[in-house]
């Protein structure tokens, strides 16, 4: 089994869209993130799928250590 790489030790922010569906990266591989590029491909980590509610801006966990996937919740401050 893989582990997640850390991307990134704090969330970004993102301006989503309500009703539009975004691949958040589990892995840490990819060079488009927070979003999937599609690097997972050598791990056996999967992206997380999800559709946005709202039209808002969220926090996507950076450091792919969150128990609230794809969102974050603070894990990076004990790395």
């Amino acid at each position: 089994m893989h582990e997640a790489l850390v991307a990134q030790k704090e969330p970004y922010a993102v301006d989503v869209i309500a009703g539009k569906k975004y691949a958040w990266c589990a892995c840490g591989r990819s060079a488009k993130q927070p979003f999937c590029d599609g690097s997972h491909r050598v791990t056996d980590l999967m992206p997380i799928v999800f559709t946005a509610e709202t039209s808002e801006t969220v926090y996507l966990c950076g450091c792919k250590q969150t128990s609230s996937r794809p969102f974050c919740d603070g894990s990076h401050a004990a790395l």
